[in-house]
């Protein structure tokens, strides 16, 4: 079996997809959207075609090993992500030649079902929010949520300030009761000092965890926020392959890794980057904040991997149009995947409906005048 041709498929700001056919007819489709710069990384794929074409595409790990370290940049966003999606696409052909779940090729299942939490929105108009938590808790069944801190922040903020944004979490969770879940997503906004300030504050309400409360780079500086709150601090999302969190296990600075699969480096290497988390007591919530083809990715890896704790998923992730039929949330868990590959059938009337447009991630870090935010 050899890979006989690679496509290319923009259906959407949150979905770029790569799809490899095999000569023997057998197709795997993996994600490669990469937020707000979906050409490089549609680039990048086109390029990497030449040395795939011809290949047998259950080599994975020596395909992989020859992408990254054949490069003379090893790594980053855009190569990981291209590399990622091919990876997920034949992962898909290997469970699919099989006929198995891709988890299988991974060592197997752990659970029977993956714990997922859903977005319910940053302050605002609280008819809105109580109306978002009454759909995804009552409705929906959901048993975890995450929400973000609101607004710009300076280096230093009133006491009227911070009380007002504590005060907005206390009555999420008083909205929520304790048997739902809450994570809380600094986004890195704050300075380290603010955020360990607020994250005493915030410890009495028991959040699941709190996400980037300084900035992924420093992995000293998140330390030193971990060592001063109780709460389970979380990153990752912006890191790349095993040895973009070696830092971060080796300082102690999370309790709780994020990496997204589909710019990590893939199923495999997210299981290996799980692997050395083990080692020290850290669990998994893998981030994924794109497509349903990426989310379809990571059930795969939480399957199998036992230190897995929960899986983000946005509304457009269980299907969005996209795929033949929707994940389902029930009871705040999706059931393990049954079918071979990574689970799904592509929605063929989707591909005939390209988007020409990108992610506009500039919104989330610019004031409204343009300028930086501070933090």
């Amino acid at each position: 079996m050899k890979i006989a041709k690679i496509d290319q498929f923009r259906l959407r700001y949150r979905c770029q997809l790569v799809r490899i056919t095999t000569d023997t007819g057998i197709e795997g489709w993996g994600e490669t959207t990469l937020e707000g710069k979906l050409d490089s990384a549609w680039a990048a794929v086109k390029e990497l075609e030449g040395y795939f074409l011809g290949k047998d595409p259950l080599m994975i790990e020596h395909h992989w090993q020859h992408v990254y370290r054949g490069a003379f940049f090893h790594g980053g966003p855009v190569l990981l992500t291209a590399l990622s999606g091919i990876e997920q696409a034949l992962y898909d052909i290997a469970g699919k030649r099989f006929g198995v779940p891709s988890y299988w090729l991974l060592g197997g299942p752990t659970r029977n079902r993956i714990k997922v939490y859903a977005h319910c929105g940053v302050g605002g108009d609280q008819e809105k929010l109580q109306a978002r938590l009454d759909y995804l808790i009552k409705e929906k069944g959901y048993k975890a949520v995450k929400t973000g801190m609101p607004g710009k922040w300076h280096g230093a903020e009133s006491p009227e300030r911070v009380r007002r944004v504590v005060a907005d979490f206390y009555d999420l969770r008083a909205r929520v009761g304790d048997g739902v879940d809450i994570g809380i997503d600094f986004h890195g906004r704050v300075t380290p000092a603010q955020a360990i300030r607020l994250a005493k504050e915030l410890e009495g309400m028991h959040p699941l965890f709190i996400e980037e409360p300084a900035c992924q780079e420093n992995p000293d500086v998140m330390a030193t926020v971990a060592r001063a709150t109780s709460i389970p601090v979380a990153t990752g999302e912006r890191l790349f392959t095993r040895w973009g969190f070696r830092d971060v296990l080796e300082k102690q600075s999370a309790a709780i890794l994020q990496p997204d699969l589909s710019h990590a480096g893939g199923l495999l290497e997210t299981k290996k980057i799980a692997a050395m988390a083990e080692c020290y007591y850290v669990h998994l919530a893998p981030h994924s904040a794109i497509g349903p083809v990426a989310f379809a990715a990571c059930l795969q890896v939480d399957a199998c991997i036992p230190n897995f704790l929960i899986q983000e998923q946005v509304d457009g992730a269980l299907g969005d149009g996209i795929l033949k039929e929707d994940w389902r949330v029930e009871d705040g868990y999706i059931a393990l995947p049954q079918r071979p590959g990574l689970g799904f059938e592509i929605q063929e009337e989707a591909l005939k409906k390209p988007y020409e447009g990108d992610f506009d991630i500039a919104s989330w870090f610019h004031d409204d005048d343009g300028s930086v935010a501070d933090w």
